[in-house]
């Protein structure tokens, strides 16, 4: 089980990914009663800690147990998304806003507390999606420029998703040159791009430790939100997340990267993505 020397955390809901997730490499969720008979007959004892990523004050009381506890984090997995069910009717604006606060900023701020607790050789997972893609491609050039950057930083990436917001609200997103009705997409180029900046600070600020944090896609996988119709199972769903945080301490990368199907993707578009 968890001992004083290993910390795993997975964030989410007790839905979809978290589990076998859960299983694999230990971590918390915020309601995870009812996966805690499963977690226990694989022989470990996880402990759940409350945590709302849309407030700070929840992510930093979550800290400081896990600083008390274990003195740390080895393994930080950030599956925290929400998604609207295409054709959902409540109106895009108010999806965007949701979808955002709680993807990119609360994932964002999750990483601004628990990235310093991150032990050396410590890895980090932040869930993206492969639809991010498909919205990149549909961004005006002068937007794929800003997003694709080398350089962006964070407080930049925060202004155009912000922005996007704002754009979506005022009716004037396709003008400005964002994609239609896909503000999940938006979101996930913007967990990926996020992911790419943090990599980037982390070398800067840590290189030392060799902490090695990349954004992935687990693939179209049958979970509430994936829907029954999807191809992968649970178990081919978490492959890709479970390698990356399980990543050999003696590995210089991937580092920053999109990793799809245990592969490293270019930031740019992939067909075989798509139903």
């Amino acid at each position: 089980g968890m001992s004083s020397t290993c910390g795993a955390l997975v964030t989410g809901a007790n839905k979809g990914l978290i589990l076998p997730l859960c299983v694999t490499c230990v971590g918390g969720s915020p309601e995870g009663h009812g996966a805690h008979g499963q977690l226990q007959a694989e022989g470990l004892s996880p402990r759940f800690h409350q945590l709302d990523i849309t407030d700070l004050q929840s992510i930093r009381t979550l800290c400081d147990f896990l600083h008390k506890e274990y003195r740390g984090l080895n393994v930080l997995v950030n599956n925290t998304a929400i998604a609207f069910k295409i054709g959902d009717p409540i109106p895009i604006a108010i999806q965007a806003e949701v979808t955002m606060k709680t993807n990119i900023l609360g994932t964002r701020d999750v990483c601004t507390e628990l990235l310093p607790l991150i032990k050396s050789r410590g890895r980090v997972v932040n869930m993206s999606s492969g639809w991010g893609f498909k919205a990149l491609e549909s961004c005006s050039p002068e937007l794929q420029q800003k997003l694709r950057s080398e350089t962006i930083m964070e407080e930049e990436l925060v202004g155009l998703m912000n922005k996007f917001l704002e754009d979506t609200k005022n009716g004037v997103h396709r003008k400005e040159g964002w994609p239609d009705n896909n503000t999940y997409g938006v979101v996930k180029i913007g967990i990926t791009a996020l992911s790419r900046i943090q990599a980037r600070k982390l070398s800067e600020q840590r290189g030392g430790d060799k902490i090695l944090l990349n954004a992935c896609c687990p693939g179209w996988v049958r979970t509430d939100m994936g829907g029954s119709k999807a191809p992968k199972s649970l178990e081919e769903g978490i492959e890709t997340p479970v390698y990356l945080a399980l990543l050999p301490s003696d590995v210089e990368g991937p580092h920053g990267q999109f990793v799809h199907e245990k592969k490293v993707a270019k930031w740019q578009f992939m067909p075989e993505f798509y139903p």
